[in-house]
């Protein structure tokens, strides 16, 4: 019964949820956010790093570093942490998209074009598969995403902070 209601779905195969969920999880960029915590924060540090390239000399420019060093770095990490702060906006839009197309009890797809949109209710085995893999899978990345999101907010807070201090 089960494969019955999966293989009568009309949604074409890339068009459908799971599918979705799936070319996240393989993608290099789409799976940083499914790395372990280790892994995670150190794709996130290497991306900061490399954002001092471009950063930094905008950074040097605005503060001399011989005379300004706390500006100077305080303005570099913010410029790279910027780039961050981008990386991991896309990557919560991509998978909150997902998260919306799992979780939605009707499915809107296209068979040929954006002309002729049709609309899929999906069966209740299907609702819930999907809505398991939310559950455990999705929601948990969505969660880190914030909270790094969150973490990189605090970071601009406290440079605020200190550069009113210096």
């Amino acid at each position: 019964m089960r494969e019955s209601s999966i293989s009568s779905c009309p949604v074409p195969p890339e068009q459908q949820p799971i599918n979705e969920y799936q070319e996240l999880t393989d993608s290099w960029f789409f799976g940083l956010a499914k790395l372990d915590l280790k892994g995670y924060i150190i794709k996130l540090a290497w991306v900061w790093g490399w954002s001092w390239t471009i950063a930094g000399p905008v950074a040097a420019a605005s503060f001399a570093p011989p005379k300004h060093l706390v500006h100077f770095i305080l303005a570099g990490g913010g410029g790279a942490s910027l780039f961050v702060a981008l990386i991991v906006v896309r990557l919560y839009l991509g998978w909150s998209y997902v998260l919306a197309r799992l979780f939605q009890e009707t499915i809107v797809y296209e068979e040929t074009g954006w002309y002729d949109g049709q609309t899929w209710i999906k069966p209740s085995e299907v609702l819930s598969r999907d809505r398991l893999v939310v559950s455990y899978q999705v929601q948990p990345i969505l969660q880190r995403l914030k909270q790094t999101f969150a973490i990189l907010v605090l970071f601009v807070i406290i440079g605020s902070i200190i550069w009113n201090f210096f």
